[in-house]
């Protein structure tokens, strides 16, 4: 059963996946400890940008560290970089450990194999390729299936060493997991899915 912690802005209970944790440092900074692996008290807070932001109007990093923190005006985006970089970290180790297809052959030969744990889609890509997919995989799987759209496609060569990359997809499912639990924490900062993207089916 994953450990559960209290978020000082909403007072919740929830997993640890679904908060950051925040620590101060030496000098009184306070610094968001998105991997949970600094030493010393911590503080543990929703995954929303709301969530951080309440923290700060209501001093709740000072009170629940027990010391005088400064949280920087940008927190928020601070976080939300962390995040995003992490999620593309996850992507570059899963194409070193043979968890991730990526281009469009690769992609359609793995949905055909298996239902796709995740479909990674560059948030410039064109529309056709990407319906495609998606399509392909509700045809064989009878489930429209789980799609991030959130980097565009120089994020996502830069990550997985090859330039531009539209179309990825999740082949293992610890790693679909991890990259589940990191995307749900990036999604209470910005859309997953872009707004302006047609529906799929």
């Amino acid at each position: 059963m994953p450990r559960e912690r209290t978020c000082i802005a909403t007072g919740e209970t929830l997993p640890e996946s679904a908060l950051i944790r925040f620590a101060a440092a030496p000098d009184g900074a306070l610094t968001p400890d998105i991997g949970a692996k600094l030493p010393g008290r911590g503080v543990w807070v929703r995954a929303e940008r709301a969530a951080i932001e309440k923290a700060v109007k209501r001093n709740a990093f000072a009170r629940g560290l027990k010391t005088a923190v400064a949280p920087p005006a940008d927190l928020a985006d601070r976080v939300e970089a962390l995040i995003h970089r992490r999620c593309l970290d996850l992507l570059g180790l899963a194409r070193s450990a043979g968890a991730l297809a990526m281009g469009t052959v690769q992609v359609e030969e793995a949905i055909r194999r298996a239902p796709p744990l995740w479909l990674i889609e560059a948030s410039d890509g064109a529309p056709d390729g990407r319906r495609k997919l998606i399509q392909l995989a509700f045809g064989l799987w009878g489930a429209e299936p789980r799609v991030a759209g959130c980097f565009t496609s120089a994020e996502l060569g830069v990550a997985l060493g090859r330039d531009p990359v539209v179309h990825a997809v999740l082949l293992q499912e610890g790693m679909a997991q991890r990259w589940t639990d990191e995307i749900s924490r990036l999604s209470g900062f910005r859309a997953i899915i872009p707004a302006s993207w047609p529906p799929p089916l």
